[in-house]
């Protein structure tokens, strides 16, 4: 067994089996049946035989319930970013973007022509989450809103919108994430709470959290799209693993009152959106109509039950967890946190938050259902459950006596449907934990009974080591302090604050030429010094500087726009530049690599400011009554320029009210009808070649 679980080179593998196949040519496989969403029957009547006798929603709800099912999703986004950038942006979206579209009609998909309304989720913090009565689909292939799909796609690229299902975004609400909170994203991918909880954590704008966020998944491929979210939000206090979360090692970290010391690390917050059978995402992934069964979700309850559970285990004394799942099914749901809360006593007890979301419409969670096995019979009990499908239907998937429902407040469960708001549908259980779990009082009696007799005896053999599936990934090698090779250049040039620790720096490789240094918190890096060993890390920490070994810089590193408002507050005066308006407008519709705006063209203000400017990487700074905005800049022997990806130059163009109009293609013209101007000059991204830098 052991031999067949081991993992084998991907790309040497597919080498054998091409080899084995030219050798041994088979009939080819059959054609692809799968139909494309449009031509999906969006009809099951298994499906609606099952949740009818569970009553998930009132009999005279029951046609509603099933219309809005059938229906496509619409569009949901919300603006994120710094408090001003998000200001400033949501303007532009009600005065540019929904002022245009309020009276405007468009034939739906499977509708006669309908007005677009603008909603926006009165229970979303600040006001910043937005629905449209239109798909995304309809969105793309709708040329009367290709500005708005341009707006959604450029913004989501630099990290000013983040694209979301309504329903999706209701967990982090309630979970309640302090900038200072340890926080625990079990089933992390792919990403879209993970970014919210990350927007949560860096509230507070003014300071680096003392908090982070541990981002996990399972599935190794999975948790690069993680990565993928995590580089929009450029945050120094998130760390990617790769674990099953349901066995999720218990990790250490320093003890406060004594440094030298550890300490279990146990969580602040933890979001625990379990795999699920997805069966309330039907508006979106409409090829769930034709697989349904009642036996997806009675195979789902016993990982479902263990994941919450260890979240538990892992959760501090006063913490908050929310469960989660994308599900109408009881037995995916209640079922799991009624097991949760019988095994666990008094310990752990649900929270009623229906307070912290104003406005939205839900049901309370339900207190009674029955099990159902594959052949739809449904059981009142276990007895009653034949041999053949105990198995599958377990004791613990059955609801409450009567007589004892009520201490478990199953009630204060949330369930969304799709009817209600017009969106997907969602169920959200948020618990506490208000004491130590049972069966912890027990290990902490029993380690301490056998501290008491322990005896010396020979030592425990060592314990092997898990095999860790994947990309092995590139270490995690922090700077050692002040004296580390390349970092007194750094210092002396962008006039690093002598407060700056050095050693939360770090690069992924032991030897060679350092090329990009990454920055994380204090925080993040003692959990992974110290934890390196125990569970797989994918990735960490913002890029701050990139090695560019240019014969005009006397620094080799450049900043990186990534890092930069999180080292930003450590760069002292030397390398700061504070142009007008109409300066940062110049060298950001001047994007051309190649042929970067010349000192000349420039305001006297800031002629004056770079006469004396020592060529290489600056910061640019703007600001004004709404606006307080910072790019990396490159400072060249006859020229400034800015440092941004096409992304974040659209962004901030929008921002400052100037033309992007070349950025703002209508995809539904022929290129020939476009005007040369109008066609987008390439922009090289943050990873600039040695010869640019040069020519400026």
């Amino acid at each position: 067994m052991g031999r067949k679980n081991r993992n084998v080179n991907k790309f040497a593998q597919r080498k054998r089996e091409k080899r084995e196949q030219e050798k041994n040519p088979q009939a080819k496989p059959a054609e692809d049946t799968r139909k494309p969403y449009e031509d999906i029957v969006r009809e099951n009547a298994t499906f609606e035989e099952y949740y009818k006798a569970q009553k998930v929603c009132p009999d005279e709800e029951w046609s509603q319930f099933m219309s809005a099912l059938k229906e496509n999703l619409p569009t949901a986004f919300r603006i994120t970013g710094s408090k001003c950038e998000a200001n400033a942006l949501m303007k532009i979206v009600k005065s540019e973007y929904f002022s245009d579209i309020l009276n405007m009609k468009i034939k739906v998909e499977g509708h006669e022509e309908e007005e677009i309304k603008p909603v926006n989720l009165p229970w979303y913090p600040g006001g910043f989450a937005w629905q449209l009565r239109v798909s995304r689909t309809d969105i793309r292939r709708s040329e009367a809103l290709y500005k708005l799909h341009n707006f959604l796609v450029a913004e989501t690229a630099a990290g000013g919108v983040s694209r979301q299902e309504t329903v999706s975004m209701i967990p982090p609400v309630v979970l309640q994430v302090q900038p200072h909170h340890k926080v625990l994203d079990m089933c992390a991918a792919p990403g879209s709470k993970t970014a919210q909880l990350i927007e949560f954590l860096h509230a507070d704008e003014d300071k680096i959290p003392t908090g982070f966020v541990i981002a996990n998944d399972v599935d190794n491929s999975r948790c690069y799209m993680l990565v993928h979210q995590a580089k929009r939000l450029n945050s120094p206090a998130i760390l990617i693993t790769n674990h099953d979360s349901a066995v999720m090692p218990a990790l250490t970290i320093s003890d406060p009152k004594n440094p030298e010391l550890t300490k279990p690390l146990k969580y602040d917050r933890i979001l625990c959106d379990v795999p699920c059978s997805g069966d309330a995402t039907l508006r979106k992934n409409p090829d769930i109509w034709l697989k349904w069964s009642t036996g997806n979700g009675n195979n789902l309850h016993g990982i479902q039950y263990r994941v919450l559970r260890r979240g538990c285990e892992l959760l501090e004394i006063g913490g908050r967890l929310v469960y989660s799942t994308c599900s109408f099914n009881p037995i995916e749901n209640e079922a799991v946190v009624h097991r949760l809360l019988q095994e666990t006593g008094d310990s752990v007890k649900l929270v009623d938050v229906t307070g912290e979301l104003p406005g939205l419409k839900y049901k309370k969670g339900m207190t009674y259902w029955r099990p159902a096995s594959k052949d739809m019979v449904f059981y009142e009990k276990y007895e009653e459950v034949p041999e053949k499908w105990q198995t599958v239907v377990r004791p613990q998937m059955f609801p409450p006596s009567p007589e004892s429902a009520d201490k478990f407040n199953l009630d204060r469960c949330i369930r969304i449907l799709p009817h209600q708001q017009d969106t997907g549908g969602f169920f959200v259980a948020v618990v506490e934990k208000v004491a130590p779990l049972p069966w912890e009082k027990d290990e902490k009696d029993q380690k301490e009974q056998t501290d008491n007799e322990k005896t010396p005896s020979k030592p425990e053999p060592p314990k092997k080591r898990r095999r860790m599936g994947g990309y092995r990934e590139d270490p995690f090698v922090f700077f050692s302090g002040d004296q580390e090779d390349v970092f007194p250049c750094i210092k002396e040039f962008y006039d690093l604050k002598e407060d700056f620790d050095p050693t939360c720096l770090l690069t992924r490789c032991h030897v060679g030429k350092k090329k990009n240094i990454y920055l994380v918190t204090p925080t993040v890096k003692d959990v992974v010094q110290r934890n390196e060993k125990n569970i797989k890390i994918i990735n960490t920490g913002v890029k701050t500087f990139v090695r560019c070994d240019n014969k005009n810089m006397t620094c080799p590193f450049r900043l990186s726009q990534e890092g930069l408002q999180s080292i930003s507050h450590c760069i002292g005066p030397e390398r700061r530049v504070r142009i007008l308006k109409e300066d940062l407008i110049l060298v950001l519709q001047n994007d051309d690599p190649s042929n970067p705006p010349e000192i000349k063209q420039f305001s006297d203000h800031t002629k004056a400011l770079v006469k004396d400017f020592a060529t290489g990487s600056c910061i640019l700074e703007y600001k004004d009554d709404e606006l307080d905005l910072t790019l990396v800049g490159w400072r060249g022997v006859h020229s400034l320029r800015a440092y941004t990806a096409t992304p974040d130059t659209v962004h901030y163009l929008r921002l400052l009210g100037a033309d992007y109009s070349k950025y703002d293609v209508n995809k539904f013209k022929k290129a020939s009808d476009v005007p040369e101007a109008v066609v987008p000059v390439p922009q090289a991204m943050d990873t600039h070649c040695e010869e640019e830098e040069d020519r400026v």
